[in-house]
């Protein structure tokens, strides 16, 4: 018990710290005690001990180095510099440096959202509320204590706003559950009136774990728009930082009740399977099923209770029906049945808007350098390339980069009209490595680029490859599941250069030897990345054998010591 008390201590830092200005705050050791309490509080969830959660999260609410982590992740993401209704922005490290000690929970009121208005792909449009800058970060703090939690209480084969989960674990959630003949054939695709802007208040506030004074503050805060302040009665609003985490925890729940009413049970002698699976990610979902009558008649029932206890409903535009071998839309991605072959291409509406897009930025800059021209493209293209290259885009990827390329040669033809198109291909387009029909420049510097020249990406320079999903119970603020993210962040830096680079760095650092037993690492033994932490609170990280982790791991269970690097 004492311990206990001298590490809240500890992790409590006050605001009485030897830091005097914000440059020199040690992030690594903010980081180091914020996840260190993040664990605590996932074992305590896992005890059931809702005593112990809210105690520890007051204690990580109300530390210094959480108040400094919130303030740095709403002063560096995109919004930093979007003010609210208050017009304030935290800029300068002087300002950044008093906002740790303005996030107090006495005498705490947030200021009503600023409304603004985005366009949706249906063309209609979505509110979005943009809260202050000071607003934003007690969202930010909050959210460190309230996540730990979200994760123990959140559906398996949910993959929306989680840490370490995102849309291609979703994806191949679907492949799993549809690939096979003997799989559910029948997909409900289910869509959510305005989730966002429809939870009920009353549900939030009687079930999240987390500071009620606070919550009901956020949730009843209102709105401004064209000078008029509104009421919030129901919803939590798009444009939080906390509002995706309360929408998860409001729609965890309904995997359970499915598993409970369709679980395989005897019928007639013989085990019955419903093949019932949701995959969800965020207010999108499928349900699969073996007939359409028992996704009509048994399961969108349920569904629709579920979200009326919640103050939601379906939308009945959007909730359909349909067959595999005819196909759905999720994600950006179309699933679609061929002579039994599950298939998963990108959806001809992304394609469509992403040729569009590049071609939006051809238009805009008829008159540019070569180069700075390629440098707006690419990082669209590399950024659409990585999101689509785990399905089955490589026909996909030939026809856009025939797209761009035709829009590319106009370009070029458009700039000297009195030139032959010969003359004007020889300037524009170069041989490399064998590759004609580049479109590239010159950077006088081989260093820099392939044969001297700076080259816009293509699309099949990127490979197709297949998505290591994530494990279903997988819980990155659980201690235990630390090795398995260590081998998976292993797995994605070995995927690409970037990565294979860092690998070969960290392993020429180490003399080519495991720091543990000081055995060459090789390809004879399986090794891995292993964070370790120094004396002075910073994270390094490690290369070693994974024989060598696991002796590690048991001699800390032991008590005993081990071996120093």
């Amino acid at each position: 018990m004492k311990e206990e008390k001298q590490m809240n201590t500890q992790v409590c830092a006050s605001t009485c710290t030897s830091t005097s200005d914000w440059s020199s705050i040690n992030w690594d050791l903010c980081r180091q005690y914020v996840n260190k309490l993040q664990a605590r509080i996932v074992k305590a969830q896992k005890e059931n001990r809702p005593g112990k959660v809210k105690s520890l999260q007051w204690i990580l609410v109300h530390s210094f180095y959480a108040k400094a982590l919130a303030v740095k992740q709403v002063t560096s993401n995109k919004g930093k510099r979007t003010s609210g209704t208050d017009k304030q922005r935290w800029i300068s490290p002087l300002s950044k440096w008093k906002a740790i000690f303005m996030l107090k929970r006495r005498g705490y009121t947030p200021f009503p959202l600023r409304r603004i208005h985005i366009k949706k792909s249906n063309g209609k449009l979505r509110p979005l509320g943009i809260p202050t800058m000071k607003d934003r970060a007690m969202q930010a703090l909050y959210l460190m204590s309230l996540a730990p939690v979200s994760e123990c209480m959140a559906d398996t084969d949910s993959y929306g706003f989680r840490k370490e989960r995102g849309v291609w674990d979703a994806v191949e959630q679907c492949f799993k559950v549809l690939s096979k003949p003997c799989f559910a054939q029948w997909i409900l695709e289910g869509d959510i009136k305005g989730c966002f802007d429809h939870i009920s208040h009353e549900w939030i506030l009687s079930h999240i774990p987390m500071d009620k004074i606070i919550l009901g503050k956020w949730l009843k805060c209102g709105f401004l728009f064209q000078n008029r302040i509104y009421p919030t009665d129901e919803g939590t609003p798009q444009g939080g930082i906390i509002s995706p985490t309360l929408a998860n925890m409001a729609l965890d729940g309904l995997e359970k009740e499915l598993a409970v009413k369709f679980k395989t049970r005897s019928i007639k002698g013989k085990d019955h399977c419903f093949k019932v699976n949701l995959v969800r990610y965020a207010d999108d979902f499928i349900i699969t099923g073996e007939s359409r009558e028992l996704l009509e008649e048994q399961v969108k029932p349920i569904v629709s209770k579920f979200l009326k206890e919640r103050g939601l409903e379906l939308s009945e535009e959007k909730t359909r029906i349909t067959h595999i071998d005819e196909g759905f839309e999720f994600l950006g991605f179309r699933l679609q049945k061929h002579k039994g072959k599950l298939i998963i291409n990108p959806s001809k509406d992304k394609v469509k808007k992403f040729l569009a897009d590049i071609k939006l930025v051809i238009k805009k800059n008829p008159s540019c350098r070569q180069d700075y021209l390629i440098n707006l493209l690419n990082p669209k293209i590399r950024g659409w390339a990585n999101y689509s290259q785990y399905c089955c885009a490589s026909r996909t990827f030939d026809n856009a980069d025939n797209q761009i390329y035709l829009k590319l040669r106009k370009w070029s033809c458009r700039r000297h009209p009195n030139k032959k198109k010969s003359w004007v291909f020889n300037k524009y387009y170069h041989c490399i490595n064998g590759r004609k029909w580049n479109f590239s420049y010159w950077n006088g510097n081989k260093a820099k680029g392939l044969d001297g020249y700076s080259t816009l990406r293509h699309l099949t320079d990127t490979k197709v490859s297949k998505y290591l999903k994530i494990k279903r119970e997988a819980n990155p603020y659980d201690k235990e599941w630390a090795p398995y993210f260590d081998k998976r962040e292993t797995y994605k830096m070995l995927q690409h250069l970037h990565g294979r680079n860092k690998l070969l760095t960290l392993w020429q650092k180490q003399e080519r030897k495991c720091p543990y037993c000081q055995e060459p690492i090789d390809r004879s033994h399986s090794w891995n990345i292993q964070r370790k932490e120094t004396e002075d609170g910073k994270m390094r990280i490690l290369l070693v054998h994974d024989s060598c982790r696991r002796s590690q791991d048991q001699r800390r269970r032991n008590n005993k010591p081990g071996l120093v690097d």
